[in-house]
């Protein structure tokens, strides 16, 4: 039951990450939602426990994985319309 409610919720949280503005929040929402239900399916004897501690893992792959995204001086990696990528002040 409990797996079922997290394959549920996991399109739902995705799903809020498409109405989001920039890459970075997309990032890190999609990294944690990822971890969250990698945890509680992992975690077969508390699932809760093994969502938080899977979210929060999550949380910080995805500001690691957002940190490297950008330049050496202050910018951020953005990408147009076109998928081309560029920086610009953040």
């Amino acid at each position: 039951m409990k797996t079922k409610v997290a394959f549920l919720l996991l399109p739902a949280m995705l799903a809020l990450g498409a109405c989001m503005d920039t890459t970075e929040d997309r990032t890190l929402l999609g990294t944690t939602a990822a971890g969250a239900t990698a945890g509680a399916l992992l975690n077969k004897k508390n699932p809760g426990t093994g969502a938080i501690v899977g979210g929060a893992v999550g949380a910080v792959a995805g500001s690691v994985i957002n940190e490297n995204r950008r330049g050496n001086n202050g910018q951020c990696l953005y990408r147009d319309r076109y998928g081309r990528e560029y920086y610009a002040p953040c």
